[in-house]
């Protein structure tokens, strides 16, 4: 098993705070992101800036690779788990992880899986609902599920236990919820599948509305605009309001995840994130300074 420099990667100093990585990470999936990309190899290395931001966006994660990184591994070395595996404790971590992108991605490397998620045993009663011990033979993964995929409802590909199984994802469906598979799992149990949505480059959640940042001009926020704006339905036109500010959030009603069990639709939240471009002739030097000195004087 060969070490993986995570921070390489995502292109960042090993220091690098969470919004520095979240950065990194959303400039490199949408440059490689396979339906979109004409990159040499973008599909692989789309899936390596995906594992990455896995291992460095969730603290226990980070924290269990900068300590095997400090032992002074290098990208390549040959890196041998110690008995019970690198999460401590009989049997190192309890799951499966399983990256479903429905079209761009697939599973995490030998590395990522022997660092955090070695197989369940039979037995297992970890995840939510965790009243009791499972039926003998029950087996549990943690399924990785992109937004698009959660928004429409799609079906996807999932490789786990030496099978490949063809997934219906529920429309809606929320982190932590159960997808079974009967009998698929060990020693003829059930194959269960917990549910946790993939980091995208474009998207964060908060319950079942997406927040979206739009980078605009300033003109645009001045002056006020109408500017195509991603969902996960799709790109639509966004009115922008005159004199609007950077942080300001516009709502787009109903474009976020799909509500299930009688909930409803959760909304889209777009933030403004105002961007001067960089003045490259003298024009448009002129231009700012035009800017400068008007501002100027309305403040005298």
């Amino acid at each position: 098993m060969q070490f993986k420099d995570y921070y390489g990667i995502l292109g960042v100093e090993p220091n690098a705070g969470d919004a520095e990585i979240k950065t990194a990470y959303r400039r490199l999936a949408r440059k490689y992101h396979p339906d979109v990309s004409k990159e040499p190899g973008a599909e692989d290395t789309f899936k390596s800036v995906n594992e990455a931001y896995e291992a460095l966006r969730d603290p226990e994660k980070r924290k269990a690779y900068d300590g095997l990184r400090a032992r002074g591994y290098r990208p390549g070395d040959d890196v041998q788990p110690p008995p019970g595996g690198f999460g401590g404790g009989p049997g190192g971590v309890d799951f499966d992880e399983i990256f479903a992108s429905g079209g761009a991605g697939g599973g995490f490397s030998d590395f990522f899986e022997q660092m955090f998620g070695r197989r369940a045993g039979a037995g297992y009663s970890g995840g939510p609902g965790r009243g009791g011990p499972q039926p003998r033979g029950d087996t549990r993964a943690r399924l990785a599920v992109t937004l698009e995929t959660i928004y429409r409802g799609d079906s996807v590909r999932v490789p786990v236990l030496g099978k490949t199984f063809e997934v219906k994802i529920p429309r809606g469906i929320r982190p932590g919820q159960i997808v079974r598979l009967p009998r698929q799992g060990q020693q003829g149990g059930d194959l269960l599948l917990e549910i946790e949505y993939a980091a995208h480059p474009d998207f964060e959640v908060d319950g079942r509305n997406i927040i979206h940042t739009l980078p605009i001009a300033p003109w645009d926020a001045a002056l006020g605009a109408t500017l195509s704006v991603a969902t996960l339905g799709g790109p639509v036109e966004l009115k922008i309001p005159p004199s609007s500010e950077a942080g300001r959030k516009l709502r787009l009603r109903g474009r976020g995840l799909p509500g299930n069990g009688g909930a409803p639709d959760g909304d889209q939240l777009v933030e403004l994130e105002i961007q001067a471009p960089v003045a490259r002739d003298a024009k448009q030097i002129a231009a700012y300074e035009a800017l400068r000195d008007a501002f100027a004087a309305q403040k005298a």
